[in-house]
């Protein structure tokens, strides 16, 4: 794992257009210019990027409902995945979540998507259940995973 070099930041709105970047490579139905900025300024939703020598190379997001954390999306840019960054964003993620009283966090994921079940079962995820049809583009369903901190 590579993952002393990275640079764990809170995502601002100047960051947008290299996260649209990260979209397209990493997502088959990327998310817009506008669904970016409307997180921005979403008092429940935080967003991080990693740094890789001042190049954005990577991010995740999660909304906060009451006291549980849904993560939207993490995303490592394809040439830098298996240097433990998507890891290391994570965990970041949720330490974030815990300081602000969040108690456990749920994810989807492709069920086709095994590195990252298995990055997320490293952390502490364990899949609860399947959404059926959830992804399009090609379609799947997805894996419904949940990380409880009082557990960990």
């Amino acid at each position: 794992m590579k993952q002393d070099n990275i640079v764990i930041r809170p995502m601002t709105v100047e960051d947008i257009d290299k996260v649209l970047e990260l979209e397209k490579d990493c997502f088959a139905t990327p998310w817009s210019r506008e669904a970016f900025e409307k997180e921005m300024e979403n008092r429940l939703a935080y967003y991080l990027v990693g740094e890789k020598e001042k190049q954005i190379v990577a991010y995740a997001g999660a909304w906060k409902i009451v006291n549980e954390g849904h993560i939207t999306n993490i995303a490592v840019h394809s040439t830098n995945r298996g240097e433990g960054i998507g890891y290391k964003l994570t965990k970041h993620l949720i330490k974030k979540g815990i300081k602000n009283g969040i108690d456990s966090f749920t994810l989807e994921v492709r069920t086709k998507n095994q590195p990252a079940i298995n990055l997320y079962k490293k952390i502490g995820f364990e899949i609860k259940g399947i959404r059926k049809d959830y992804y399009n583009h090609p379609s799947d369903d997805a894996s419904i995973m949940w990380y409880d901190n009082n557990k960990v």
